[in-house]
């Protein structure tokens, strides 16, 4: 089960970093996604949606997630994902 955090203008899908090595992603991911820790928050419109379609590539389902709203979240703050040179 993955979190999708949403603020009033955007949505980010939280993954374990490890996750997009291991789909093989992990060097696709946009400087529009953030990360923490050994955690990755993917931007909704790009990043996301390539992690969705290799996960079900993959296990031949799509991942669950549930959804967070607030009003104001931290991930706007946190260092921007390595984007690919």
């Amino acid at each position: 089960m993955f979190t999708f955090h949403t603020d009033p203008g955007h949505g980010w899908l939280e993954v374990p970093r490890k996750m997009l090595t291991e789909l093989g992603i992990d060097g696709e991911i946009t400087g529009y996604s953030y990360q923490r820790g050994g955690l990755a928050y993917l931007e909704e419109d790009c990043d996301a949606v390539a992690f969705v379609k290799a996960y079900q590539d993959k296990h031949g389902k799509r991942p669950e997630f549930v959804e967070i709203h607030k009003e104001v979240t931290p991930i706007r703050g946190y260092p921007r994902y390595p984007a690919k040179p």
